[in-house]
């Protein structure tokens, strides 16, 4: 079991002709994504890395019957590449595209409104991978491993850090969902640990979190009126100096909100273990 992809999910890539997009899309093919075609504007009726490439995301659902996106267009298109994709019908969208500019996602969120169905994860964002069957995105298949640990992330490289210490440890992953570091996103903390709690093979559930911002405090909340899962947080940018932006675009406190130390204080009143490091996270979880 998994959530949000499988290897029945149909992906069209939306910049698959770039260099990251048709990198990334080798990746996705070698695991077994179901990459059913691509966009690229003006490419329309030619074919790349095996499928074909469309002109609009319109053109390519109505096509290929295909229900997921990964997007690696530049900054300044990437908004309209994601409500191009609401309005195809495609209800998982995966963002990677980083500096994307706050105004342009307050539009989009205001745009998805309309079309309920959609998810998005991101923007700039590793994406998600479900190990063994298919992936969205950059995160290295090499570091996963089919199993029972869900993980949700809003840093990349730790997602990858302790994907692979969880691998080594022989505890492999459901699926693993990066979030994205912006101070607009798309899908949540709490919506993640929701569709993670409605999935009878996930059992155990990381949480890795970072300064800046209430959405870890709200997972929190949503863990303490009780979960099957057993869970463990960390949280980064403990030493971070107060209103300094560190690394992503929303890791940046203001007084006591959106501090390592109050998301750490709520998880531990939710009664979800606390990593002090990142090493400690396989320990917690057996």
């Amino acid at each position: 079991m998994s959530i949000l992809l499988d290897s029945s999910t149909k992906v069209i890539v939306q910049g698959i002709t770039g260099r990251e997009g048709g990198f990334h899309t080798e990746q996705m093919q070698a695991l077994g994504t179901k990459v059913v075609g691509g966009t690229s504007p003006g490419k329309g009726g030619t074919s790349h890395l095996g499928v074909p490439v469309f002109n609009t995301m319109a053109d390519a659902v109505e096509a290929t019957g295909a229900n997921a996106s990964g997007i690696f267009v530049p900054a300044p298109f990437a908004a309209d590449a994601i409500m191009e994709a609401a309005a195809a019908g495609i209800t998982l969208i995966v963002c990677i595209t980083e500096g994307i500019p706050i105004q342009d996602m307050i539009r989009v969120k205001d745009f998805l409104r309309g079309y309920p169905g959609a998810r998005l994860i991101g923007a700039n964002c590793p994406g998600l991978i479900t190990p063994g069957q298919a992936k969205i995105g950059i995160i290295p298949q090499r570091i996963t491993a089919p199993g029972f640990v869900g993980m949700v992330s809003r840093s990349g490289t730790l997602t990858y850090e302790v994907g692979s210490a969880l691998s080594a440890a022989g505890m492999g992953q459901s699926t693993i969902v990066g979030i994205g570091g912006d101070p607009v996103l798309g899908m949540t903390f709490s919506d993640v640990v929701e569709l993670f709690e409605k999935d009878p093979a996930t059992t155990h559930l990381v949480l890795i979190g970072e300064i800046g911002g209430s959405d870890e405090e709200r997972a929190a909340e949503l863990l303490a009126r009780g979960s099957r899962l057993k869970a463990v947080a960390f949280i980064s940018g403990r030493t971070a100096p107060e209103g300094k932006r560190m690394g992503h675009a929303g890791a940046i406190i203001s007084g006591n909100r959106g501090t390592a130390k109050s998301k750490e204080e709520a998880f531990r009143k939710a009664g979800v273990a606390v990593a002090e490091t990142t090493d400690e996270i396989v320990g917690l979880l057996r």
